[in-house]
């Protein structure tokens, strides 16, 4: 079987994010692997309206362009590894606005998640998981969690992410590896 085709999503928007940061760790490392091709898709740069469609694509096709733009977009992929951070316990508003733009394209495809925040993002990445169950998703069941000490040297500190990999890498890998496994599974019923 050819290569799965991995969106690495950035979830927030914000001028002073650090998601770019565990996004380009993430997909480097998930670009070494023979079985995964990896692109960073930034949400920053598709500029998408607040959902004021209609309905959900599901039901009514999009008439906003930019969120048409999104659809095609997320439609090229075999599955997902989203990074977000933690906000009031829940993912960002730019990523659960994201979520809701497409519904078809998300369908009967895995999806990871890269947490960070005081808790490594448990909370949103747990918000996430529901929201991508009722798009059809399937949210494989580890992630990675940056949180605590090691929240503490990358984001307060400004530390390299080299300096906490060996405290995250093994829930990457394995994350990975069931992103890759359901991948497979799905692409083929798909």
């Amino acid at each position: 079987m050819s290569k799965l085709n991995i969106a690495v999503i950035i979830g927030s928007t914000r001028d002073a994010r650090f998601a770019p940061t565990p996004a380009a760790w993430i997909a480097d490392l998930a670009g070494r692997r023979d079985d995964l091709d990896v692109e960073i898709v930034d949400l920053k740069g598709f500029d998408l309206p607040f959902f004021n469609e209609v309905a959900s694509n599901a039901w009514r096709p999009s008439q906003d362009p930019r969120a048409i733009a999104w659809q095609k977009k997320i439609s090229e992929f075999d599955g997902y590894v989203v990074v977000t951070a933690e906000y009031n316990h829940s993912i960002t508003a730019a990523l659960k606005n994201a979520f809701d733009q497409a519904y078809v394209e998300w369908g009967r495809k895995p999806i990871g998640f890269v947490g960070y925040g005081g808790v490594g993002a448990a909370r949103a990445i747990e918000h996430a998981r529901a929201i991508a169950v009722e798009l059809q998703m399937v949210p494989v069941r580890s992630a990675v969690h940056i949180g605590g000490g090691d929240f503490v040297k990358v984001v307060h500190q400004r530390q390299p992410m080299t300096e906490i990999e060996t405290s995250i890498t093994p829930a990457a890998n394995e994350m990975l590896d069931q992103l890759a496994w359901w991948g497979r599974a799905t692409k083929a019923a798909r």
